[in-house]
């Protein structure tokens, strides 16, 4: 289990083999053993493998190819729905539709979806995470026909892997870990942590595409830019506010 997780890569190509109904039951089902809040599950888990919902999720996923070309896209979701309705059925009176709550049901569907990973990732499976679910949260619960209280925090695409690209950096284990108490780091430290980065020969590659005078400018100006986390983060609160995890009473 190590070597699975310490050898992760995100796989953007799949062979079109379909994953056996046996061994994806398997990760499924190691998806439900996370730990979860209160044991309450506050999440489910949208299977698709039919083409005509992949190929409308796809413009979900400003329509990147693995999407269409994965046998299987697991959508996660926050999910208070079921937990609420168990609830009214008993005379109990739920109080979730608060961001709160929110936060709560998208932890445990994160947890659930790593989980999903890693145990897809053991059984020779490749995936990769979607950013992009959170940026059209709206549309994909218009595909998925998400009832309320219910709201999509990511998505994976699986399958078996038909490329096998290199690991992905990743900063020093003694720049991310605290130890008691968090320690601020001063410039110097900066400069140190992200020193390795910046010398990458793609990402240099990347910084002189885009004519700017660092990585940092090209996450800032390029890849994340303020205007775009503004939209998307007012797109994502109405979305939250429809769905009813917005409640101020």
């Amino acid at each position: 289990m190590f070597d699975t997780i310490l050898n992760h890569r995100s796989i953007r190509k799949y062979k079109p083999d379909p994953i056996p109904g046996q061994i994806l039951d398997y990760i499924l089902e190691a998806g439900t053993r996370a730990s979860t809040t209160g044991n309450m599950q506050l999440y489910s888990i949208i299977v698709t493998r039919d083409p005509d919902i992949k190929g409308e999720l796809s413009p979900c996923h400003f329509n990147q190819p693995m999407v269409k070309e994965a046998p299987v896209v697991l959508t996660f979701c926050a999910d208070f729905n079921r937990f609420n309705k168990w609830c009214r059925l008993r005379g109990a009176e739920p109080g979730y539709g608060n961001f709160l709550s929110f936060m709560t049901a998208a932890i445990d569907a994160l947890l659930v979806a790593q989980n999903v990973c890693i145990a897809a990732e053991d059984a020779g499976l490749g995936i990769c995470y979607l950013g992009t679910t959170t940026y059209t949260a709206g549309k994909i619960i218009e595909v998925l026909e998400l009832p309320g209280d219910v709201v999509p925090v990511t998505t994976v695409t699986v399958g078996y892997p038909d490329e096998w690209p290199g690991l992905t950096d990743r900063l020093p284990v003694e720049a991310v870990v605290h130890h008691e108490k968090y320690k601020d780091y001063s410039d110097s430290e900066i400069n140190l942590t992200y020193q390795k980065k910046e010398l990458i020969t793609s990402y240099q590659e990347f910084v002189k595409e885009n004519n700017k005078p660092s990585l940092a400018h090209v996450y800032t100006d390029v890849r994340y830019k303020k205007e775009d986390n503004l939209l998307f983060s007012k797109s994502l609160l109405e979305v939250l506010e429809k769905q009813g995890f917005m409640n101020h009473q």
